[in-house]
């Protein structure tokens, strides 16, 4: 990622020189590159080129975990380090509380967005900075806090508006739903949300990336039994305010497992293995990804063109859509062991209504699955 300079790197960074933080920004980019430019010796091209990169794209790593990502242009650290899947502490993602404070090893930083919060003269000393106004020039090392497990993400109500409502078939919406820009919502992949709209309440899994933490994507079933189902498919509009509480629930990505993955979904419970999905592609961390999805009801495979790009896109991923009339839960558990020979070396994440997973997990363990790489939800 180092090693290229793209057009809409340097787009961003024209965008960004408007304001008074990247004046200085550029400032910055124009010493560092004088320093280069401007010795006795004339520099290669090579060096020129070489210097220029490592100004454009920052490579970060993350004490204690060693997490690393990049960071692009003038992209905040905060926003590259959700882009790379990884879950560090932050909160209004506006310069005003504090919680993305983090302390700088080794390397600079620049300024790039204005911040109300005030660090202390000792936190300045000992380094410290907000990783939401600051982007990284040149390699940086940062101590920051990591959010790993479920408790780690504190339960947040937030007021967000309807971006679209589109429908994904007959019996089926995709909500799109946007957060304020300085109230993002924090969560992890795999997690549920409690959504109200006027009266009617439900609560359903995210089925986007936490790497986007303001636009959430829900998908939702026609259901006569379910109020704000029927809102969906009824009255919802763009603009419309939804109030969100949460997040719920401990399906969540092992972030730190190395072992390649087997996702298995049935009808809508691809929602939460699409976030699961796009978190670990994001991270980069799985040999493999497999997704098995099989499609009992009318809705079918309704995001299977989605999933043919993603295995048309990624060499490591696998896409194998399933209908119900080909077979069950059991013949499917039977399949996914035919196609890997060594399953117990993969971590299994299955989502679906109470009969398939009860069918599925029942399978895992009466072929000596282990209980510690198997997770499972009902939705």
């Amino acid at each position: 990622m180092r090693q290229r300079l793209s057009l809409s790197r340097a787009a961003r960074l024209v965008g960004v020189a408007r304001s008074a933080a990247a004046q200085e920004l550029g400032a910055f980019l124009a010493r560092a590159l004088q320093s280069v430019l401007g010795e006795t010796a004339a520099p290669t091209a090579l060096a020129v080129m070489d210097d220029m990169l490592r100004v454009m794209s920052a490579h970060v790593v993350v004490h204690p975990s060693r997490h690393e990502f990049f960071v692009d242009g003038a992209d905040t650290i905060l926003d590259a380090a959700l882009r790379s899947g990884l879950a560090l502490n932050y909160g209004c993602s506006n310069g005003n509380c504090g919680l993305c404070k983090v302390r700088v090893v080794s390397g600079q930083v620049q300024k790039v967005r204005h911040h109300d919060y005030v660090l202390s003269e000792a936190e300045r000393q000992q380094g410290y900075t907000l990783m939401c106004s600051h982007t990284a020039v040149g390699d940086l090392v940062i101590e920051a806090l990591e959010s790993a497990e479920p408790g780690d993400i504190p339960a947040q109500q937030i007021p967000a508006r309807v971006k679209a409502v589109q429908p994904l078939g007959d019996e089926l919406m995709l909500l799109q739903l946007q957060t304020p820009r300085a109230n993002r919502l924090r969560f992890l992949a795999g997690q549920n949300l409690t959504l109200t709209a006027g009266e009617a309440s439900a609560q359903l899994p995210i089925a986007s990336c936490p790497c986007d933490d303001r636009n959430l994507q829900f998908h939702v079933a026609r259901n006569a039994q379910d109020g704000f189902a029927q809102q969906v498919f009824g009255s919802l509009k763009a603009g419309d305010s939804v109030a969100l509480f949460g997040p719920w629930g401990d399906f969540v990505l092992r972030a730190d497992s190395p072992r390649p993955i087997v996702f298995i979904a049935c009808d809508t419970g691809f929602a939460p293995i699409k976030s699961l999905l796009e978190h670990a592609m994001a991270l980069e961390s799985a040999e493999r990804l497999h997704l098995y999805w099989l499609a009992a009801q009318s809705t079918g495979h309704y995001l299977a063109n989605l999933c043919r790009s993603w295995a048309e896109a990624l060499d490591n991923f696998t896409y194998v859509p399933v209908a119900a009339e080909q077979c069950d839960a059991l013949e499917l558990v039977r399949r996914i062991g035919a196609d890997h020979a060594d399953l117990n070396r993969f971590d299994i994440y299955l989502a679906g209504p109470e009969a398939f997973i009860h069918a599925a997990t029942t399978a895992l363990r009466e072929q000596g699955f282990p209980e510690t790489q198997l997770s499972a939800a009902i939705f």
